[in-house]
């Protein structure tokens, strides 16, 4: 559908159009792939503001040019004094929607840590595009208008929600301006406190403008909120919050250094099912002929019954993951994979006891929110990152245009569950931000939105483009499929035992094929959002180039120069 783009100097590629641009232009300006990055990241908050929100979650991967990799991990944990069996006690097991989902909002804090130590601008310089898109507002496109539509009744819980969401009593049409003023005065509130420090420098305007959100008048407006909406987060857990810096996974994978985030998100998933195929030889297989849709569904089934059963917050869960990642527990899984039959659900745990989950009937409904994006500048930096945070999960905070991160539908009710609540314990997330390394020195990041997807799209992704050799665009507009048979990651973890669902453009033999298989074959449009939207830039070291893709799934674009 689209062409690779390639360059010579920089490139970005993001969820929309807009934000590639605005990250684009800080590149043009001198700024470095964190400075670009950061911008193009916040203006996704702004301008996929149904499923990316300014005080959500924004995971963040760095690789500099030197090779240093750093990780934030940018999400919130827990309010300190939640109790741990609220929703088992309160509420028969199941999370409702509201307030009561709310952890601390990690994402502000996720850039200006990444500005602080990665880029070499201000707050103010990369927020501006985001401001900009908020106060004077931007074109409706067609999936913010779906979704939108899709949920009214949710957006309409909230007078707040509805008041920005629901413009004039409804949802917003395409080709409409969207406009968000509130968030613009919030975001403004930080620069302007960020400049009113600048006579220190700029760290000290950079944390001006972290304690504007997490201490001052922003952290005032969230926690009356919180006290007078039932929420339990209060000024102190705000106060405290930093986003941690964690370790990344490290495998190795052919010619490749597979570098994704820790069990605190599904991120290691990719990294499993890589080793696994690799184990399990895909010499001889045609791209998307069945055996090979079979084969990476089984391998994706066992890789998401390990998530399932071990994954958490590693501060709180001894998670195991060296284990799940060694020779021996890679070549275990695949020796239970049958070549001629389909797993009716997921094989059970190696270690520990297995989890009941009851089967949902039909399909899912779109459960994912999200946005990416990835920048490469002309010195060699990577930037990859996944923010998020759906805006008709929980009511907006008066005057200040944001949801109070609602990740913690990503948490399981029952505190036994790797998963579980915990005071202070991190949800499980979805959003995995990835980078590969190649050993002649090129670099790829890339990430996707859409919950259970993401990790399976960017699998395909990589098998497309370094197995069977696609250019990055191809291997991103090439059909996909996705397993169901694994509990949701967001409330209420609905399951579909057997679901196999494939892109319309996968041919109709391939998918009776399947079905014989035992695989309960169901279909999704040709280009699919549901397939989530991979973004990528390859810079080819031998070549001096920089090839950079953006998923037509979504309006996301690439640009490169």
């Amino acid at each position: 559908m689209r062409p690779t783009l390639y360059g010579s100097r920089h490139a970005v590629s993001a969820g929309h159009y807009l934000a590639a641009a605005a990250g684009f232009a800080i590149l043009e300006a001198g700024g470095n792939a964190v400075d670009a990055g950061c911008c193009a990241g916040m203006a996704l908050a702004v301008l996929h503001a149904d499923e990316v929100n300014f005080a959500g979650v924004a995971p963040i991967m760095i690789r500099t040019a030197e090779g240093q990799v750093a990780t934030i991990a940018g999400v919130g944990h827990w309010p300190s004094r939640i109790p741990p069996d609220l929703f088992m006690r309160k509420h028969g097991g199941t999370m409702p929607v509201g307030i009561l989902r709310t952890v601390v909002p990690a994402a502000p804090d996720a850039w200006l840590t990444a500005l602080r130590d990665f880029g070499t601008m201000t707050f103010g310089e990369v927020a501006a595009a985001a401001i900009s898109f908020a106060r004077d507002g931007f074109a409706v496109f067609k999936l913010l208008a779906d979704e939108i539509a899709l949920h009214e009744a949710d957006y309409r819980q909230w007078p707040s929600n509805a008041a920005i969401f629901l413009p004039g009593g409804r949802p917003p049409r395409v080709g409409e301006r969207f406009v968000q003023e509130d968030l613009a005065r919030t975001i403004q509130f930080m620069a302007d406190e960020e400049r009113a420090a600048a006579r220190r420098g700029r760290l000290a305007g950079l944390e001006a403008a972290r304690a504007a959100f997490y201490e001052g008048d922003i952290a005032a407006a969230i926690v009356r909120h919180q006290e007078e909406e039932g929420g339990w987060l209060r000024r102190d857990d705000l106060a405290a919050f930093r986003c941690r810096y964690e370790e990344p996974v490290r495998v190795r994978w052919r010619e490749f250094e597979v570098l994704t985030c820790g069990p605190w998100c599904q991120g290691p998933v990719v990294a499993q099912a890589l080793l696994m195929l690799d184990h399990a030889g895909l010499d001889g297989y045609g791209h998307n002929d069945p055996a090979y849709i079979h084969l990476v569904t089984e391998v994706l089934k066992a890789a998401f019954s390990d998530r399932e059963h071990h994954y958490g917050d590693p501060l709180f869960v001894d998670v195991g993951l060296d284990r799940l990642l060694s020779p021996a527990h890679v070549a275990r899984r695949v020796a239970a994979i049958d070549p001629r039959r389909a797993m009716p659900d997921l094989p059970a745990p190696l270690y520990g006891p297995a989890r009941h989950h009851a089967a949902s009937p039909g399909m899912p409904e779109r459960d994912g929110d999200t946005s990416y994006c990835c920048v490469v500048d002309r010195w060699g930096n990577a930037f990859s990152a996944t923010p998020s945070d759906a805006t008709w999960r929980a009511p907006v905070v008066p005057g200040l245009g944001f949801v109070t991160s609602p990740r913690g539908s990503q948490s399981r009710p029952d505190p036994a569950h790797p998963s579980g609540l915990a005071p202070g314990k991190r949800p499980r997330l979805t959003p995995n931000p990835a980078i590969l390394v190649r050993d002649d020195g090129s670099v790829m990041p890339f990430g996707a939105p859409e919950g259970d997807s993401q990790v399976q799209a960017m699998l395909q992704v990589v098998l497309n483009a370094f197995h069977f050799g696609m250019d990055i665009q191809d291997a991103i507009d090439a059909p996909r499929f996705i397993t169901q048979s694994f509990p949701s990651s967001f409330a209420p973890y609905r399951h579909f035992p057997g679901l196999l669902v494939l892109e319309d453009r996968i041919a109709g033999a391939t998918g009776e094929a399947l079905g014989a298989l035992g695989h309960r074959v169901e279909r999704y449009e040709a280009y699919s959002r549901k397939m989530a939207s991979v973004e990528a830039i390859y810079r080819d070291a031998p070549a001096g180039f920089v090839r950079a893709g953006a998923d037509p799934r979504q309006p996301a674009y690439a640009i490169a120069i």
